[in-house]
């Protein structure tokens, strides 16, 4: 029987370079997203991850496909821009609805079956998360808090053998850069430091890691037996995070205020 896995986001970006590579190792692979299209190999399934009950919906489709899940990937997620005192709380609370408590609400209705194969979860987070940048708070605390989830996560399934990772990419070339939600409110405080911090963030995705590279690591981690739980993708970013381990914490944050708001 073919391997099993579940994809949230995986109608575009890291999701679907992931899907299309399971697919090529002979995984049979579902996704789900709001406008996603079947691809060879891959079955969409509707689904809006900021909304419980569409999210109940799609597993009872997926159920109705398949009583088998080797795999978790929570991939979906988005990004907002702009100083906290200018962002309204119902954007905030949307980034976590979608970024954190979707990955939740999927893991809570996958684990029955993940239990039953002793399978694995795979978090996508981000460097943002143990690095936090300026002007992106609130997608920064959203993937510090699937760090926080992964850790105690992992503790709690290890007598289930379910292995439970996140991995930290950096910077990567997909549509997430023009679908982030710049919040342009606070400009006569701020004047143009949060455009340029915004700036500089989207330069380096431009610039960044392919899709396909990271699609390739998460596949790697698929494939461990005992997995880390945390992993950062991109060998300058993992420098960067070592860094932030090392240095006093006030040194790391200068140092990344001279990177995005010069």
């Amino acid at each position: 029987m073919k391997k099993t896995a579940l994809i949230t986001g995986g109608s575009s970006g890291i999701g679907l370079a992931t899907a299309q590579l399971l697919v090529a190792h002979q995984w049979q692979v579902y996704e789900f997203s709001r406008r996603g299209l079947a691809e060879p190999g891959i079955i969409h399934i509707d689904a809006d991850l900021k909304d419980e009950s569409s999210i109940e919906e799609a597993f009872a489709q997926f159920r109705q496909h398949c009583d088998h899940l080797d795999l978790l990937i929570n991939n979906a997620g988005f990004g907002i821009s702009g100083p906290i005192e200018f962002t309204p709380l119902a954007q905030a609370k949307e980034q976590f609805d979608v970024n954190f408590f979707g990955c939740v609400s999927c893991i809570q209705k996958a684990l029955p079956l993940l239990r039953q194969s002793r399978g694995q979860i795979i978090n996508i987070s981000s460097v943002a998360a143990p690095l936090s940048i300026p002007f992106q708070a609130f997608y920064s605390a959203s993937k510090s808090a699937i760090n926080a989830l992964t850790l105690a996560l992992a503790n709690e399934l290890t007598a289930a053998s379910v292995r439970v990772s996140a991995l930290m990419p950096g910077d990567v070339r997909t549509g997430f850069t023009t679908s982030r939600r710049k919040n342009q409110s606070g400009g006569e405080i701020y004047g143009s430091a949060a455009t340029q911090a915004v700036k500089a963030m989207e330069k380096d995705e431009q610039n960044g890691m392919s899709p396909q590279y990271i699609a390739q690591i998460i596949y790697r981690i698929s494939k461990k037996k005992r997995p880390k739980p945390l992993y950062v993708a991109g060998t300058k970013y993992k420098f960067f995070v070592f860094l932030g381990k090392i240095l006093p914490t006030a040194l790391t944050n200068r140092l990344i205020r001279g990177i995005y708001m010069k």
